[in-house]
């Protein structure tokens, strides 16, 4: 009676999951063509269309030499795997380990590489959930482990989930981000699912076709042959693409293991097998850790495919960014750098500030800007020059970079040119400050006891003589962020920067701005 009911649940989830159509499966592998189709795919995967890589030892496979093996010896090998699925021998499974072996050799080296990456992160999940391991093959089967796979029902990744199924089970698809893509995710889920299915059918072969086509059309099947539960008995009464889909599965298997007899070396892909994970819990877009720590774009696209748009939406929630280990302590010692490399081309303040009313800003041309704090204070304006930061403004009105910062309202310090600030200085002394916003850079900074000569164009460097070499001067160029411009000066870091010109908010940095450097 429990099995009875605990069916009946399950069963009525399932439906919900697929739908009424389940006749239209979201697996890529359909047919022999379809499957061929699918491997075809692999080779234009950007790690995979050169013929070699460095260290490559395998240049190519010579698709004319073509090993012949017997019925007999196909069976005994299958039979000599270790394996709780039943793996029969038969002319269908043959054409598979026929398509594999032969017919698309380069493809199956391909695949070979890429098990090295993504069959340890199925197999956790798999081992997590104690669920054979070999079902790591069907994976091969829906996508030929590619995570950008899509079926033209619109199925998607390793695992190929529809929409309403990937929900089901927790991957999170929106505009940003598809948890489909995402190898470890689609994994955990797949794996859920299977566990489900074998809760129905206690026979591992039926769950891999019911995987393909849905409870529905195997109970289906079930039903039309008098009850019988063993998928051979049922074949015909299977959807066609299921037919295909069990013993391409049995197909792999074979393949993966003896690979080596039909001369069949696995490529070496470029992908790292050593990874770690950041959490990010602000907009980053690729190219902006692309471009600090020197990283290629499509080894983070390959390794973080959830992202469709090569931005990390993390605004109102965490995600992860996975990063060869080799990269993950450049990430770690460069992160303000990278969050606010570019990011105004990137990202517009609106779309990654949310601020109570109070501390918005206002225009370009206005300052949203406190009260006085005594009575004794008078008002000073101030319009934000190119070039300007507010520890420059700070220090010619003799005044504290969080007091600008607080009587503006400002976010991270972020000032733009055109922009008026407010100063308050004691009415006493503030006639000597109003005349301030009239006088060149050069001069406020004279008024202050510092001397600056003309800029070298080509460095973009201004040496200071008042002080006899001891300071230079730099000009923020168009795409500078601190840490590449303190790689031009050794022992100056980011942080020595930022000390000494008075910033706090390494995302105030802009074009035009001069910034005082101490040379070591």
């Amino acid at each position: 009676m429990r099995y009875k009911v605990l069916f009946i649940i399950l069963f009525s989830a399932f439906s919900l999951a697929f739908g009424q159509n389940v006749e239209k499966r979201d697996a890529v592998f359909r047919t022999n063509e379809d499957a061929t189709q699918d491997l075809d795919s692999l080779l234009y995967l950007w790690y995979a269309k050169y013929d070699t890589l460095p260290g490559d030892d395998f240049a190519d496979i010579d698709t004319s030499i073509v090993t012949q093996v017997s019925d007999t010896i196909i069976k005994e090998r299958l039979d000599n795997l270790v394996s709780i699925i039943d793996m029969p021998y038969n002319d269908k499974v043959g054409a598979f380990i026929n398509l594999y072996t032969i017919k698309r050799k380069k493809q199956m080296s391909i695949m070979l590489g890429l098990s090295d990456y993504y069959f340890p992160i199925i197999e956790a999940s798999l081992d997590k959930y104690d669920l054979p391991l070999e079902l790591k093959y069907m994976a091969v089967i829906e996508s030929a482990l590619n995570p950008r796979a899509r079926s033209r029902a619109g199925a998607v990744g390793l695992w190929q989930f529809m929409y309403a199924t990937g929900k089901i089970y927790g991957l999170e698809v929106n505009s940003y981000v598809d948890y489909r893509r995402d190898p470890v995710q689609a994994s955990e889920a797949a794996a859920k699912f299977l566990k489900d299915l074998y809760a129905i059918y206690h026979d591992w072969t039926l769950v891999i076709a019911a995987y393909n086509c849905g409870p529905g059309n195997v109970n289906k099947a079930i039903r039309r042959s008098g009850g019988k539960r063993n998928f051979w008995d049922i074949y015909y009464r299977l959807p066609r693409e299921t037919r295909g889909y069990v013993p391409a599965f049995i197909a792999a298997n074979y393949a993966f293991a003896y690979h080596k007899e039909y001369n069949i070396i696995p490529k070496k892909i470029d992908l790292n097998v050593a990874t770690d994970t950041i959490i990010i819990n602000e907009f980053l877009h690729f190219e902006q850790v692309s471009n600090v720590i020197n990283i290629s774009l499509e080894k983070l696209r390959d390794l973080n495919p959830q992202y469709k748009k090569d931005i990390i939406p993390a605004k109102v929630r965490t995600y992860p960014l996975r990063l060869p280990i080799n990269y993950v302590d450049d990430f770690i010692r460069y992160k303000d750098s990278i969050f606010t490399y570019k990011d105004s081309v990137y990202f517009s303040p609106e779309r990654k500030v949310v601020a109570p009313p109070k501390y918005q800003r206002g225009n370009s041309h206005t300052a949203n800007y406190t009260p006085p704090p005594t009575k004794d204070m008078v008002k000073i304006m101030y319009t934000v020059k190119s070039g300007d930061n507010v520890g420059y403004i700070a220090s010619w009105y003799g005044v504290g970079v969080s007091d600008v910062s607080y009587w503006n309202n400002l976010y991270r310090n972020r000032i733009k040119a055109g922009q008026k600030l407010v100063i308050y200085k004691h009415k006493d002394i503030a006639s000597k400050y109003v005349n301030i916003n009239k006088m060149s850079f050069e001069a406020k900074q004279k008024m202050i006891g510092k001397t600056v000569t003309k800029t070298n164009t080509k460095t973009g460097t201004t040496t200071n003589t008042k002080t006899s070499g001891k300071y230079v001067y730099y000009t923020v160029r168009r795409g500078d962020n601190f840490w590449s411009i303190a790689k031009k000066y050794p022992g100056v870091s980011n942080e020595d920067i930022m000390k000494l010109n008075g910033i706090t908010d390494p995302t105030s940095l802009r074009a035009g701005q001069k910034l005082k450097i101490k040379k070591k």
